[in-house]
């Protein structure tokens, strides 16, 4: 994977991209405009729910988004798969923050952020890069085998409809933004960035999340 690969289109400067989208809970489209001129925003962008390490930061920006909305800025997350899919899964594992589907990677494509070429060469490194993101297996394992183990900790049984994004989706990157209330990229943190594959999985943890907020947000 390249530099030029990893190097998201939209950066700190940039205004962010509007979008439009269904809410995951049914309440009707979500869009940037429900935030400028109003209110921060921190934007997460996942795949679909077929990716474990999604999952498990979806549940860690669950206990930031507190801290952020005390301190100004709202959190909102975008799920790339159907909203009857999400509604499903989020019925059983509700979480604090708004939600919008994008199935078909509208915003990431938007937002720029990398879909590297599935390459004999992309294979060859996932089979030999080894990650262990956040510590949570006993030791690093090829990308993705640590995918599956994750998967199996997490009990989860992935559907048709996941299948189908995987096929359509992979190999996506992912990205969170820090964007001020008048729609400027502030602060953005691309998954691989800085270690390439070596990065798959790794999501920047609530501190690194609220100090970029401290610095970026809440200081200007």
């Amino acid at each position: 994977m390249t530099i030029s690969e990893l190097h998201p289109t939209i950066s700190p400067g940039d205004p962010a991209p509007d979008f439009a989208l269904p809410a995951v809970d049914g309440s009707g489209i979500v869009s940037l405009g429900d935030y400028r001129g109003k209110t921060p925003l921190f934007l997460a962008l996942f795949v679909g729910l077929w990716c474990p390490f999604c999952r498990r930061a979806i549940a860690q920006v669950g206990t930031t988004e507190q801290a952020l909305k005390a301190s100004g800025i709202e959190t909102l997350g975008i799920v790339a798969t159907p909203p009857e899919n999400a509604r499903l899964y989020f019925k059983f594992r509700p979480t604090r923050f708004r939600l919008a589907a994008d199935p078909e990677l509208t915003t990431h494509r938007a937002f720029g952020l990398p879909k590297p070429s599935s390459t004999p060469e992309l294979m060859k490194a996932l089979g030999e890069i080894r990650i262990n993101p956040d510590g949570i297996l006993p030791e690093p394992l090829p990308i993705i085998e640590a995918a599956a183990a994750v998967a199996k900790l997490d009990g989860y049984a992935a559907n048709e409809i996941d299948h189908a994004d995987m096929e359509r989706q992979w190999p996506q990157l992912k990205g969170q933004f820090l964007i001020d209330r008048d729609g400027i990229v502030r602060w953005a943190s691309i998954e691989g960035a800085t270690e390439g594959l070596a990065g798959v999985g790794k999501f920047p943890s609530s501190d690194e999340i609220l100090a970029a907020a401290r610095t970026t947000l809440l200081a200007a």
